[in-house]
């Protein structure tokens, strides 16, 4: 591996709103380390929690691939493009803010709490035409098994983006083993134990540690228990309007 970092659970940002409670694995907000902006395009992994009957006003993005898989509860979206949707469980969202999107994200819940990643990817250019799209993900495609959510193109499984980059989630029996091939050698690993205990190689990665690193054309991991698994392939190189 030529890099290597483990992103331990309690080491990342934390914020509390009250309405909204957020882990934050890079710098967002008012959370700042400058040792973790970004791993190559990968440039926010906020793990929130969404208060019931609460959540996001309006706000502004671009120029950013957004992406929300919900953990538990729901979601309800709104944007300037004309789209007003609920997001569940079990689904994953994308939208390409490009040249300017203004989105809400509320708890259309009154009673239980809405859980859901929030994941930012640098989009591999300038101001494409802003597009939103979601997909109900099928958990019996990821038993034991990698289940493709995302990818750079719009024929293949999943939601695609602006991106040379590969989702997969995979929920694993305990003692089971799974090796994943890089789609593209030059990229890089960025995998999130969603629930459970891992190893892989010399590291042990338990609930929400995550781990990236490069240089690697295939990768094992085992699953000391059961576990739920998210792994980005990602550019490290960030796109020419960045350096």
């Amino acid at each position: 591996m030529n890099t290597k970092i483990i992103y331990t659970a309690d080491s990342r940002g934390y914020a509390n709103h009250g309405w909204l409670k957020s882990h934050h694995t890079f710098s967002f907000a008012n959370y700042r380390n400058n040792e973790r902006i970004h791993f190559g395009v990968l440039r926010v992994l906020n793990d929130d929690q969404v208060a019931a009957g609460m959540g996001f006003g309006t706000h502004p993005h671009d120029n950013m691939e957004i992406i929300s898989i919900p953990l538990s509860g729901s979601l309800s979206h709104k944007d300037s493009m004309g789209n007003g949707t609920i997001i569940n469980e079990g689904e994953i969202q994308v939208m390409s803010a490009g040249t300017g999107v203004q989105h809400s994200e509320f708890n259309p819940d009154e009673n239980k709490e809405s859980k859901f990643l929030q994941i930012w990817i640098f989009p591999d250019k300038l101001n494409v035409k802003p597009r939103y799209d979601q997909l109900k993900l099928n958990k019996e495609d990821r038993v034991n098994q990698w289940d493709q959510i995302l990818s750079p193109n719009p024929d293949d499984k999943g939601v695609w983006i602006h991106q040379n980059a590969w989702f997969h989630m995979a929920d694993l029996d305990q003692g089971k083993e799974l090796s994943y091939e890089l789609k593209d050698k030059s990229n890089g690993i960025f995998l999130f134990v969603l629930e459970g205990d891992i190893t892989l190689g010399e590291d042990k990665l338990h609930r929400r540690d995550a781990i990236g690193f490069d240089g690697e054309d295939t990768f094992t991991i085992k699953a000391n228990e059961k576990s739920q698994i998210l792994v980005m392939e990602i550019p490290m190189e960030l796109p020419s309007y960045l350096q």
